[in-house]
């Protein structure tokens, strides 16, 4: 049945549906998108994060003392790298592959620390910039406290009554703008009264005024960490304080406004990267801000934000009255104790897209970070680095972008990813006398593509595939051929010319294979009992290079371009390993069946054939996936297991497209419950991977989004697929605007753990099979066309 989508909203099987379900569509933002607490933060991990695309602000909301933690994408310290790679690599190259193939792992093993590891001395991080502090006059107990983040419109806000007087601020960061700013008001005249400054500073910086309103920091992004300690953009931070009513005064390092009826506060931020100039970039945004009202700020913002954000809904259903009107952070314990609350997890999930859209616009300069746009000062200061790290962080910052409906957000990546391809021409020739592009497990602003400077971890070759798979997303969620041919095979065609020249041809069958390499970041038992983590030919790199090929395949098909590269691909792709099943049942993660050195490690890089790509899933290929699941379970059933955010958001994931609802349910709590704090921000936690305490990464929030849009819907291997993961814990429910590849947007309602009704719109037109549990139903739809398809449309027919 062909129908508009109105009409599907209206139509009998959604009417016969609770009424706080339907309400969740026709009212769109409802108030619970919002996180709320009683009381202000006290650490980071408890504060409420703003963005732009660039600048970020944690908002503490405090009574005496507000802080404001600040950060900007491109403060970055270090600098380009000239000498990254290890001038021994190349003519030690054969030497390691023998040795790997012969058997002697060790001593490759040795050979791979002296020869092949990156050489990186300006790699620098992404810094935290000083806090933003308000220090009010103490009048007195305050009473009836609130804090909130509501993430329809993008904005914090703290309300309290003190001496018979409600105190309200209000706190936003502005893409249109370019500007965070604070608005603060009283329902008396005369009782606002504060200093401001900035808090502890860990960069070398100057502090100046600027007349009687305006706080100006110049600083450097120097750190010795990471880089010399002279290495880094320049950096400034703009305060203008613009009081209405009362008295305004410079201090030496501070403003300070005694008296007044309402202050609205604008906060600047840039860095000098890219060539751009700082003092100018802020001094224009604050005098085009401060032209402006705080409500016409307000408006603008909302404007510019609520229609990515509303894209989507969702409901999972109803959590018990006595929990779901508790502040957010008893929620929480709630959750982690056992207890049950839909509502937090489609939170979570609106969350995940909230910070995308905060963290990643079109214009923003760089992409997500580990830690986004936000900076906790933790990250920054251990061995990882806040960096981008291709071996799965970064891509799990991107995964939720196409299936819920932020495409556009994904930009920034592509173009950190066009950097990689210019500067990976440079290593690929360097390091392996190969044409084309390389790079490896972690990069910077400054495009290093070298490999990591430590073994285990750094000698990822397939990163820059894993990273190029966003590129194919984008193209296949939008059906945008265009891109394909400007964007996409550009980087992937150059990227394939790299692993046909590297590969060589295993000795005992014939394989062509990657290495030496990681399996990221994973250590096995040489024969001898030794460490090793370098192999030849791992299960990850074989996924990569399969997905790689078959992608230029389609697009010199698609793009009618390229017959006889499209033929060596072939030929090639026909000549990798096939996936092995090992000894325990378990899916191989090395060519030969070694035994982990570490059973209860983090990674399963070798699972990514099951997500994202589409190599192993239970209709296909039945043997592998159990397989898969026997290789999760060792995992999970040996003690003292690494428990990590993104780890977690995997193993949701892993089960939806495993088709076990229930299992991916089960991890999606714990991901909510054990590796996110009172905020909803996930963390690393401390103990694993060198951290002493957790620290936040934002990999757990996107990710998890992604499990749950592919628990609801999938669309790998050129069907759409309904409600394929679908939990008992959630057996009516409805949402809105989800993205299937094809160029496809669907919105779906179940009740009692079975479809009522689906309406699928094709915004490029075209035919796809959808499917819904074991039955299929083909749709043939013109451009812009929806049609409304109902459980009997899935009726087996005689």
């Amino acid at each position: 049945m062909r129908t508009t989508r109105r009409k599907f909203l209206q139509g009998g099987l959604l009417a016969a549906l609770p009424h706080r379900t339907l309400s969740l569509l026709s009212t769109p933002g409802k108030v619970d998108d919002e996180l709320w607490y009683k009381q202000p933060a006290e650490r980071w991990l408890e504060a409420l994060p703003l963005g732009n695309g660039r600048i970020g602000a944690m908002v503490f909301g405090g009574i005496t003392i507000e802080r404001l933690a600040l950060s900007e994408s491109t403060a970055w310290s270090g600098a380009p790298g000239t000498m990254d790679v290890n001038p021994g690599a190349l003519e030690h190259l054969d030497e390691i592959r023998r040795l790997l193939f012969a058997g002697k792992y060790t001593e490759a093993r040795d050979l791979c620390q002296k020869y092949l590891l990156g050489h990186s001395t300006s790699f620098g991080t992404n810094m935290p910039l000083p806090e933003l502090q308000l220090s009010f006059e103490n009048a007195g107990t305050s009473t009836q406290y609130r804090r909130s983040l509501n993430l329809d419109e993008a904005v914090a806000r703290v309300d309290f009554w003190q001496n018979s007087a409600h105190f309200s601020r209000e706190v936003l960061a502005s893409h249109p703008d370019n500007v965070v700013a604070m608005r603060l008001t009283c329902n008396k005249p005369g009782q606002i009264s504060f200093n401001t400054d900035f808090g502890a500073i860990t960069i070398p910086a100057e502090i100046t005024t600027d007349e009687q309103n305006m706080l100006i920091l110049r600083g450097h992004a120097y750190e010795t960490m990471h880089s010399n300690g002279h290495q880094g953009v320049a950096l400034q931070i703009h305060v203008k304080v613009i009081p209405e009513g009362g008295s305004i005064h410079a201090l030496p390092q501070g403003i300070q406004v005694k008296n007044a009826n309402a202050v609205t506060v604008l906060v600047a931020v840039a860095t000098s990267f890219n060539g751009n100039d700082p003092e100018a970039t802020c001094a224009r945004a604050l005098e085009q801000a401060s032209h402006k009202t705080y409500s016409q700020l307000r408006a603008a913002h909302i404007a510019d934000h609520q229609p990515l954000y509303r894209r989507v809904s969702l409901d999972l259903g109803a959590t018990n009255a006595s929990i779901r009107t508790q502040p957010t952070d008893v929620r929480w314990r709630a959750l982690e104790n056992g207890g049950s609350d839909p509502e937090l997890l489609a939170l979570f999930f609106q969350y995940g897209r909230y910070l995308t859209i905060a963290g990643s616009r079109a214009d923003s300069p760089l992409p997500l970070a580990l830690q986004g746009i936000w900076n906790d000062g933790l990250a920054s200061t251990m061995g990882w680095t806040n960096d981008f790290h291709l071996d799965i962080n970064t891509q799990q910052n991107y995964w939720a972008a196409e299936v819920c409906n932020l495409s556009e957000c994904q930009t920034p990546l592509f173009g950190l990813i066009d950097g990689l391809r210019t500067a990976g021409r440079i290593t690929a020739k360097e390091m392996y006398g190969a044409p084309g592009w390389v790079c490896h497990t972690v990069t910077n602003a400054w495009g290093y593509t070298a490999p990591g400077w430590g073994l285990g971890w750094g000698l990822y070759v397939t990163a820059g595939i894993w990273i190029a798979l966003q590129l194919w997303d984008h193209y296949t969620f939008n059906a945008d051929v265009e891109f394909l041919r400007k964007r996409a095979y550009p980087v992937l065609r150059e990227a394939a010319e790299f692993f046909l020249a590297y590969m060589v041809p295993e000795p005992e069958h014939g394989w062509f294979v990657t290495g030496p390499s990681d399996s990221p970041e994973n250590w096995y038992l040489a024969p001898d009992g030794q460490r090793c983590a370098e192999s030849m030919g791992n299960t990850c790199d074989r996924v990569f290079v399969y997905a790689l090929y078959s992608m230029c395949m389609e697009a010199a098909k698609t793009l009618s371009v390229d017959d006889e590269f499209r033929s060596r691909l072939e030929s090639a792709r026909a000549k990798l390993p096939p996936f092995q099943i090992g000894r325990h049942g378990q899916l191989q993660e090395w060519m030969e069946d070694f035994e982990d050195a570490d059973p209860n490690h983090r990674h399963t890089a070798h699972l990514v054939a099951l997500y994202p790509e589409n190599q192993i899933s239970p209709r296909t290929t039945p043997a592998l996936a159990h397989a898969a699941e026997v290789t999760i379970q060792r995992r999970m059933d040996t003690p003292n297991w690494e428990q990590s955010e993104w780890g977690r958001a995997n193993l949701v994931v892993y089960h939806a497209r495993l088709l076990k609802g229930d299992l991916a349910h089960k991890y999606l709590e714990s991901l909510v419950a054990k590796a996110a704090d009172v905020n909803l921000l996930t963390f690393s936690s401390g103990g694993v991977a060198g951290a002493e305490q957790n620290i936040f990464a934002i990999d757990g929030n996107t990710a998890g989004s992604a499990g749950i849009a592919e628990m609801l819907l999938q669309s790998q291997g050129g069907e759409i697929q309904l409600l394929p993961a679908l939990p008992a814990a959630w057996p009516q429910g409805l949402v809105k605007g989800l993205c299937a590849r094809g160029g496809y947007v669907v919105d779906m309602a179940w009740r009692s753990g079975t479809l009522s009704s689906a309406m699928i719109m094709s915004r490029q037109g075209g035919s796809i099979p959808v499917r819904y549990r074991d039955n299929i139903h083909n749709l043939n739809l013109r451009a812009g066309e929806s049609v409304r398809l109902t459980p009997a449309n899935f009726e087996e027919r005689g």
